[in-house]
């Protein structure tokens, strides 16, 4: 297929990200990304979906995302560039699949600073109930497009500061909640199978459909991926901080909701479900730990924010990079932040208008709807790239090269086709759009989409 001469163009040298984080840097990042009371934010849900077996829900959702995990990692080594998704189907694959795998995972990256929005702004008038909630959405997304236009470095530092409040809150809803069930019934109440297995409500297809919401927890693992021309030695430590990010997850998040379904059993009685964690740490602490959480919602929902709204910046500076959308917009940087200025302003714009007119649940889902669908590429691509290619240098293992990748694939696809109808739609809407994008770039698909050399972002 010929090139044309606006392809030829793309690969012109551009501006680069610079390497200044470190692997700790990377794992806290993504641990904040994620946030450590992610499981906060989908818990009375998840209780509600899997009938009292919202810690089932979180467990088997971090068996996908731990295999998934390893292959983002895998194809970071080969590709340590921004873009994410969208690099890794795209090369190893085909530049087309990467482009369809990066919109979609667009659609999750653009969603993903509304719903921290949304939700955040939840959480701060259960502290603050007189606050209207159209000022709450505007604090929320002008605050974190502030934090990330100042840099890097500057959204780094923000991390660690709000990671040390998030932690020192929840310790301190286990240590109380620990002393809860002590005081009440001693320490066989401390362990239970009834989170994990009750005859009267187990029931399998309603633990996956609940499992395809409580999957939310783990959204925003791949944002140190697409931080991989901003690490050092992104070959290893962008696999190292995606596996731990998504296994500390899984074990701190399911310690939360373990201890909040002792706490509260019947949660049929949450007087809001969306906040429903909120009302279980204030029966085991009081007042002072309910506004305490109600705080590290907000706080976790600003880093959370911070994170996804510069990884989607990153995503579409990738993609614009390659001149598969405007160039000249998207891959500006900043000449003195070295930062993707234009894409922060359009996404922190999204952010807020969405947050005025769609609900939590909804875009809870729309967000698994992209993200999933770039997950299923990006472990198919690990065993194309791997064993049906075999990458220069590389021995083909088949349980690391078709296995695993193909595990992470079928619990990915189980997730996503357990998603709403409506959030379906939604997201075949975008999909479609986004193929109408990819004809027309391409000129019904006569020409390719040229990747730029890997080479050049070492």
């Amino acid at each position: 297929m010929a090139v044309s001469a606006e392809q030829r163009a793309s690969l012109e040298p551009v501006g680069r990200l610079r390497r200044v984080l470190s692997v700790w840097d990377l794992i806290l990042y993504g641990i904040v990304a994620v946030t450590p009371s992610a499981p906060a934010t989908v818990f009375g849900l998840a209780e509600l979906r899997s009938h009292g077996h919202a810690v089932v829900t979180i467990l088997a959702a971090m068996v996908a995302m731990v295999l998934t995990a390893i292959s983002y990692g895998r194809m970071a080594a080969l590709y340590p560039s921004a873009g994410s998704a969208y690099t890794y189907v795209g090369r190893g694959l085909h530049p087309y699949l990467g482009f369809i795998s990066g919109w979609a995972m667009l659609l999750d990256y653009v969603v993903s600073p509304l719903f921290c929005v949304i939700y955040g702004s939840l959480a701060l008038q259960r502290a603050m109930p007189g606050l209207p909630y159209p000022v709450c959405a505007a604090l929320f997304a002008g605050g974190i497009t502030f934090l990330n236009l100042r840099g890097i470095r500057s959204t780094t530092r923000a991390n660690q500061v709000m990671l040390v409040f998030m932690f020192g809150v929840l310790l301190s809803f286990i240590v109380l909640a620990v002393r809860y069930m002590l005081l009440r019934e001693g320490w066989a109440s401390l362990f239970s199978v009834k989170p994990f297995y009750d005859p009267h409500t187990f029931h399998v297809r309603d633990i996956a459909a609940a499992t395809s919401f409580a999957a939310l927890t783990y959204l925003g693992f791949d944002a140190v991926t697409t931080l991989a021309e901003d690490v050092k030695n992104p070959r290893r430590n962008v696999i190292v901080a995606a596996v731990s990010v998504c296994a500390f997850t899984g074990i701190f998040g399911g310690l939360l909701v373990y201890l909040g379904q002792l706490v509260w059993p019947d949660y049929h009685t949450y007087s809001n479900i969306e906040t429903a964690f909120i009302e279980v740490t204030g029966r085991v602490g009081g007042m002072w730990l309910f506004q305490a959480m109600a705080i590290v919602l907000v706080v976790a929902n600003i880093g959370a924010g911070l994170t996804t709204q510069v990884g989607a910046a990153r995503l579409l500076f990738g993609m614009g990079r390659d001149n598969v959308i405007p160039r000249r917009f998207f891959a500006h940087l900043h000449p003195v932040r070295n930062t993707p200025n234009r894409n922060i302003w359009l996404i922190g714009f999204l952010a807020y208008v969405g947050a005025l007119v769609m609900t939590y649940e909804l875009t809870a889902e729309i967000l698994n709807f992209g993200a999933f669908l770039g997950f299923m590429g990006v472990n198919l691509a690990v065993s194309w790239q791997f064993w049906v290619r075999r990458a220069e240098g590389h021995h083909r293992t088949f349980f690391a090269d078709v296995v695993l990748p193909a595990l992470g694939f079928l619990f990915c696809a189980v997730i996503w086709l357990g998603l709403g109808a409506p959030a379906k739609i939604a997201g075949g809407i975008w999909f479609v759009i986004g193929l109408f994008v990819l004809i027309t770039h391409t000129r019904g698909f006569r020409q390719q989409i040229v990747l730029p050399d890997p080479a050049s972002y070492e």
